[in-house]
Parts: C-alpha cells; structure tokens; sequence
C-alpha cells in the first residue's frame, strides 16, 4: 500500500488536535539509518494501515512526492475511550536485513480431547517472535490441533516454519495450547446446572390448571353478567 504523508513542522497536543479536525493523523517515521519525521497522514489512508496490523505488512510511504520508503507499522495509539486512532509510529526496513517481527498463531480443527474425552482447549498464546528477512515474514501461522488428546501441547517448536529463511526467537517450549481435563468441581457441577434448570421450569399441569380456571371464572363472569 502506498501511502502519502506530508511533514508536519508543529508539535505538541494543540498541534495534533488540530490535526485531526483536519482529518490527518500525526505519525513518526524512523529507523532504516534515516533521521526521524514527524508526518500527517490521511485519516483514512491510516485506517487502512492500522487493519494490517496483525500480518507485518510492508507498506510504501511517500513523504511529499519523493521517493517512497519501504516501512511497516510499528505501533499506535487509540483513544481509550471513542478507540479513534491518535497517532501511528512507522519503521523503515531494509529488504536485505534481518528484522525481528512478532506473527499471530491461528489454531483450527476440533482436538480430539475435547470432542472425544471430554477435554477443555486453551489458547496459551497467540503469537511469537521470528527472525528473517522483510521478504520472508510470514503474514499468520495456521496449526491443525484435531489431533490433540488430554494432556498434549502445542508448542512454539512445533509450528510450521522455515528454518531457511525464519528463525524462532520465541522458545521453542513455549506453550501455545493445549487440551486439560476438567476440574472435579466442573464435573460436578455438570448435573447439578441441569437438575436446577429442570427444577426451575414451571410444571405443565400447574399451566393447564391454572388456564382451566381462567376458563372457569369467565364463564361464572359472564352467567352473572346474563
């Protein structure tokens, strides 16, 4: 994605307020042996960027119709409260050096300790941290844990990269998920939810007795009335 920025030579809270009434957004580029720019960018050009957060996406950034820049997202602020995006650090990156990226983990499939032994699946983590060229970032690892039973694990060594062009910083015993049994207490309480939510329900005799003699009293209602 190419995206168009303009230098911005006022700084300050005041100054990026009155950015954003104008529709920019303040960001930063730096690194790649570069000096620091304090930039404006479109809102909805930085909207754009901020939904490729998650896949390391290498975006084009040109300052004032010159040469673009190679760069990628490095971090950005929201507003906590209305969550609109207040300001955004862009990092240059050099195609031929090493970078170190974090990439998301996506886990699918049903495990067989869950479907089969009545297990539960957790998420320990969702992302690690790898080493490679700008070229070679993976852009989101997917396992397959439908073969996870009671007591296996999913670890960072265990996902599918290659070990030719990415390095896993990220130790590779290093739990992302697994399958535990349930607690005795979870157990437990398995029955007992269901006894209450029986017990809880109105009993059909009481409905139909209780529509009979609604039945009953309109009709004494209405012989009076006659």
């Amino acid at each position: 994605m190419l995206i168009e920025a303009k230098r911005r030579e006022e700084r300050g809270k005041n100054a990026a307020r009155r950015l954003r009434r104008e529709g920019r957004v303040p960001a930063v580029l730096y690194g790649g042996g570069g000096n620091a720019e304090a930039l404006a960018l479109d809102a909805g050009e930085a909207q754009q960027v901020l939904r490729t957060a998650e896949h390391n996406i290498i975006h084009e950034v040109r300052v004032e119709g010159g040469d673009p820049a190679r760069a990628m997202l490095k971090d950005w602020l929201l507003d906590p409260v209305r969550g609109d995006l207040l300001h955004m650090d862009l990092q240059r990156v050099a195609m031929d050096v090493l970078i170190r990226v974090r990439v998301r983990v996506h886990t699918f499939g049903e495990p067989q300790g869950v479907k089969v032994q009545g297990g539960i699946f957790e998420r320990v983590a969702r992302e690690i941290e790898v080493e490679c060229l700008p070229g070679d970032i993976p852009d989101e690892i997917h396992f397959d844990v439908s073969e996870l039973t009671i007591g296996k694990q999913l670890r960072a060594g265990d996902l599918p990269l290659d070990p030719a062009k990415v390095r896993l910083l990220t130790d590779p015993q290093r739990v992302i998920a697994h399958v535990i049994a349930p607690s005795k207490e979870e157990e437990a309480a398995a029955p007992e939810a269901a006894a209450a939510v029986v017990a809880a329900a109105p009993a059909e005799p009481e409905v139909i007795k209780k529509g009979k003699k609604e039945v009953e009293e309109g009709e004494e209602g209405e012989g009076k009335g006659e």
